[in-house]
């Protein structure tokens, strides 16, 4: 899936927020308590699958607009095989 500027930049700053927490996670369950470290471990690993494939409000519109530039918009492929179809190729 091809991401946007900002797509990929909300996911860095998703991952850079869930490294610390995976960290202490991980921390949690060296020393020996395995209950506490897995929940920060889970939560961290929530935190990235939730911003990467859970829709949010803020999403909707980036994928309105998306949909009507490809509605209205060819690219070249397309443009290319229209253009087979009418010479009878």
């Amino acid at each position: 899936m091809v991401k946007s500027i900002t797509g990929t930049i909300t996911l860095a700053l998703t991952v850079a927020f869930a490294i610390p927490v995976g960290l202490f996670g991980l921390n949690f369950l060296f020393s020996g308590r395995q209950f506490l470290g897995g929940v920060f471990v889970a939560l961290a690993v929530l935190m990235v699958v939730f911003e990467e494939y859970v829709t949010t409000p803020g999403d909707i519109p980036g994928m309105a607009a998306r949909r009507v530039t490809s509605a209205i918009v060819k690219t070249d492929d397309e443009t290319e095989q229209s253009e087979r179809g009418k010479k009878g190729d």
